[in-house]
């Protein structure tokens, strides 16, 4: 059996170091085309040196392939630049990979800063050796080769590969979990998993050598033991590597998503400021002017000694000033701030109860929620800020006496209702600034509204958003 597994990767050796090449250099490709430059997390600061590594050692590794065939085409001279030159991309393929763990370690304090160029000064000595006076390529091109294939990977592919592993780890408790996207974790200890298993198979397990410890342990002693040769457990490393990798670069496509949720809620707070401003200056600001105006007028009659007249017109401020001090509340109402430590229930409860006493609305509350529903902070306030916008519409516009607010979770959606018995809104509304507030936050959490209403037979805003598992599957593709 063993006989006939070493006769299968001997026929199709050429298949497999092609497909080793091909593996490293997708996943330099991978890492390049992402939208990563823009990131504010330090993870993002230090991919291109991975991206290096996978471009080089790719193409290293397909030098094994097409080298042997230019052998039947050029002259030696040219043959062994072209040996130099892959010899030298698997030198610079190691050191991106060893900067790549040195940069992740950042900052670095004092004078350890110098570590930062310990990878090309262990680079400049392998170099300034192998073209030693008394170490030329005229002797033996092959055994010269071999040597410095072994001497990077001791020097620079080992410890590059788990310096690189325990970085990783540092960035994940400093930048990941802080911002909670700790989900990216099982993928990075895949990556962890995938570059300790390289620095091993790629930095430790070396072509055989005259030295030690490569004339003790080396490819061939693998090969030997296992039947499979050292490139088979390279390129399943790498493959490794690389889907963690391409895994874990979907944590920019989120930080991304979260950034222009929070742009668009900056906005959606920017044009609430508009529109109460321009609502205060033009209605409320009006109306305590005109109500002052009455008061002085009916100083005057009192003066004078016209009682009737100076009641009536004082009854008159009066309320005037009673409908200035509803809108001002109407309007703290929708700035007041929502409790994101607060469960929903508990912030629909408290809406509820605001309203009812402040505008004696007779609210009906059913809440059909499981306990073991989670939603998160954000979920919560931009709920109850569409809870708190549609009631206070309510409050300004319907001339409704009760309302109902309900909630009910099914097949991974909540279901949020708020409906009015007030005389509803007109056959050719204009959706104002409170309206498409609220359309806008349900679309933020990945949700949609409708709104329907009849003249005088009240208004019914239904909102159905994702929870659970669809939230982090729907939101976010709704919102970017």
């Amino acid at each position: 059996m063993f006989k006939i597994i070493q006769q299968f990767f001997v026929y199709n050796h050429i298949i497999i170091l092609f497909v080793y090449g091909q593996v490293f250099f997708v996943l330099g490709l991978a890492i390049a085309l992402q939208s990563w430059r823009h990131s504010r997390l330090s993870l993002a600061r230090n991919l291109h040196w991975l991206a290096i590594f996978g471009f080089t050692h790719g193409l290293h590794e397909w030098g094994d392939v097409f080298i042997p065939i230019q052998t039947a085409y050029l002259p030696d001279s040219a043959i062994n630049i072209l040996v130099i030159m892959q010899l030298f991309l698997l030198a610079v393929s190691f050191v991106s990979l060893f900067q790549y763990g040195i940069e992740s370690l950042r900052p670095l304090p004092g004078r350890w800063r110098i570590v930062r160029y310990l990878p090309l000064a262990i680079f400049f000595i392998w170099a300034l050796y192998l073209f030693l006076p008394d170490f030329t390529l005229t002797e033996n091109i092959t055994r010269w080769e071999q040597t410095g294939d072994i001497l990077a990977r001791y020097s620079l592919g080992l410890p590059g590969g788990l310096l690189a592993a325990y970085g990783l780890q540092r960035q994940m408790q400093k930048d990941l979990v802080p911002r909670n996207t700790q989900y990216v974790a099982p993928m990075i200890r895949l990556m962890q998993v995938g570059l300790v298993g390289y620095s091993i198979m790629g930095g430790l397990i070396v072509p055989a050598g005259d030295f030690f410890p490569a004339n003790v342990l080396n490819q061939e002693l693998i090969q030997q033991l296992t039947s499979l040769p050292i490139q088979v457990y390279r390129s399943l490393l790498g493959l490794v590597l690389m889907y963690a990798t391409i895994r874990t670069l979907e944590v920019f496509h989120t930080e991304l998503d979260h950034r222009l949720a929070d742009i668009e809620e900056a906005q959606i707070l920017l044009a609430e400021r508009e529109r109460i401003g321009r609502e205060l200056h033009d209605g409320t600001l009006q109306t305590v002017y005109a109500a002052g105006l009455m008061l002085r007028t009916t100083e005057r009659n009192l003066q004078r000694d016209n009682v009737t007249g100076g009641i009536a017109q004082l009854r008159q401020g009066i309320a005037m000033l009673d409908e200035a001090v509803t809108d001002i509340r109407n309007y703290i109402g929708t700035l007041k701030p929502q409790p994101t430590t607060k469960s929903l229930a508990a912030g629909l409860t408290e809406i509820a109860h605001t309203f009812h006493h402040n505008f004696m609305l007779a609210v009906d509350l059913n809440l059909d929620m499981p306990p073991e529903l989670i939603l998160s902070p954000v979920q919560v306030s931009r709920l109850l800020a569409i809870t708190n916008e549609a009631m206070s519409n309510v409050t300004r516009h319907a001339q409704a006496t009760n309302v109902s607010l309900s909630t009910v979770v099914r097949d991974g959606w909540l279901f949020l209702t708020i409906k009015d018995d007030g005389k509803g809104l007109p056959v050719d509304v204009v959706r104002g600034y409170g309206l498409n507030n609220m359309q806008d936050r349900a679309r933020l959490l990945g949700g949609i509204i409708k709104i329907s209403s009849a003249p005088n037979q009240g208004t019914t805003i239904a909102v159905k958003v994702p929870v659970g598992d669809s939230y982090e599957t729907t939101a976010y593709l709704v919102s970017g």
